[in-house]
């Protein structure tokens, strides 16, 4: 079903102001074809009446499967590996250190976009491996959120297939995954230090409350955000991260002109930024 121009720009600037997700013109195709699909299971007869059904009573719940089907999840375990070498052997070390001269031994993460929750967990797997050592009597806190429900249920579950898995190494996939079926089930003990909650990153009200984190990463989600919006939700990360802290973004991602605030930080195969 052909959207017309003026009907598809509609749809898009609703999404736009709801979540701060932009879909250019060049992308008409792609979001057509998903607003297509949802048209027919809704039964809505035209464009038209899809976004009434969108801003009705019961538009929420059809804009929670809008969302899904508009987000890409494609994500694996040990994604980013110069970004994690620099955080075990560099960053976390600095952090661990400050903190403990404050007497604070608890440390934040927060998985922004966490998708089916592979980074998460490839976090709380790197940061188990410590806790015989600089992690000892530590409170470890993960936090991943994500705007799409679906993959929500998928990493609580923690439950994956031999794709997500194939960068975990050896030690890694012996010591905290069962395999069974060809699916890998996560050790409960890397899932309990994970706690994942649906966020839209365009909400300021729910940002605010995204607090006092040491390191937030986020990979992958600003490329569907236009510069204002990228703007906006970078200015959250850096309000809520500690004054020591770091941000992340994709291996492809940069903050160029989007932010001036954050230091960037250079390590082997990559960068970062510091408060």
């Amino acid at each position: 079903m052909a959207i017309s121009d003026k009907d598809f720009e509609q749809l898009r600037d609703f999404i736009y102001n709801l979540c701060g997700m932009y879909f250019h013109t060049t992308k008409k195709y792609f979001l057509e074809s998903r607003l297509t699909r949802r048209m027919e299971v809704t039964g809505a007869k035209s464009a038209m009446d899809y976004y009434a059904l969108l801003k009705s009573p019961r538009g929420g719940e059809e804009l929670r499967f809008l969302l899904d089907e508009v987000t890409t999840n494609e994500t694996y375990f040990f994604r980013s590996v110069p970004q994690l070498n620099a955080v075990e052997n560099k960053f976390l070390p600095e952090i661990v250190e400050t903190k403990g001269k404050m007497g604070f031994r608890k440390l934040r993460i927060w998985s922004a976009g966490s998708s089916s929750g592979e980074e998460a967990y490839t976090l709380s797997m790197m940061l188990l491996e410590k806790r015989a050592t600089i992690l000892k009597d530590w409170i470890i806190e993960i936090i991943g959120t994500d705007i799409n429900e679906t993959v929500l249920a998928q990493a609580r579950e923690g439950v994956y297939n031999a794709y997500s898995v194939r960068n975990v190494p050896d030690l890694y996939k012996r010591k905290y995954f069962k395999e069974d079926a060809g699916k890998f089930i996560l050790s409960p003990d890397v899932k309990k230090f994970v706690t994942f909650n649906k966020l839209n990153l365009y909400e300021d009200n729910k940002m605010v409350f995204m607090k006092s984190f040491d390191f937030i990463f986020c990979a992958n989600v600003l490329i569907y955000f236009d510069l204002a919006s990228k703007s906006k939700v970078v200015q959250h990360f850096y309000n809520n991260l500690q004054p020591y802290g770091y941000f992340f973004v994709g291996q492809s991602e940069s903050l160029h002109g989007v932010n001036d605030k954050f230091k960037t930080v250079h390590f082997p195969g990559g960068f970062g930024y510091k408060k």
